[in-house]
């Protein structure tokens, strides 16, 4: 069974900035919080990234995650795009490892098809897949935010993967002897 914990996920980015959190009870995700940080208006990237570091070390304080998962950069046609990307994951890793948070990144599609079983899945499907997991309903205008909640869905669902234990590896024999439980 996977330990509790929280888990922050984050769908970055310079102008609009998704975060969703959850707890995991008793081996059970649970919706704790989403949101979007709009930095549209702010024109200076210095501001912005001071802006998406002190909403992350807010988080941070006020729900104190364990584990942070993060979408990794994607590769595009513009560098300057993926530069300005790098810099607000930066930021939010900065803040996330002052508050003792363990760092992982996702590829997107990585998520989307963890969530939803397909790689290439709208926001929109990732949406209506987050809420029916969690039992929820969202409005349209937090795209970006269950964007982050699919992220930490994913981290959550890596926890409990019997294959993607963290050092020295895994198998199916160790998974049966430390969850005699939840063989049939």
């Amino acid at each position: 069974m996977i330990k509790d914990c929280t888990i922050l996920g984050i769908d970055p980015g310079t102008n609009l900035l998704g975060f969703g959190i959850v707890r995991v009870v008793k081996g059970r995700p649970e919706f704790v919080d989403m949101g979007v940080l709009d930095l549209r208006r702010q024109k200076d990237v210095y501001v912005k990234l001071d802006s998406i570091y002190r909403k992350v070390d807010a988080l941070c304080a006020l729900h104190q995650p364990e584990e942070l998962a993060i979408e990794s950069p994607f590769y595009g046609k513009n560098a300057q795009v993926i530069l300005k990307l790098g810099r607000a994951q930066g930021a939010v890793m900065c803040a996330a490892l002052a508050h003792g948070a363990v760092v992982t990144e996702y590829a997107p599609r990585r998520a989307k098809e963890v969530i939803c079983g397909n790689g290439a899945a709208s926001k929109e499907q990732v949406s209506l897949m987050v809420q029916n997991t969690l039992g929820i309903k969202f409005e349209a205008k937090y795209l970006d935010a269950t964007d982050a909640l699919a992220i930490a869905m994913c981290h959550f669902y890596q926890l409990g993967s019997p294959l993607a234990a963290k050092g020295g590896g895994s198998s199916w024999e160790k998974f049966i002897k430390e969850n005699p439980d939840r063989i049939q």
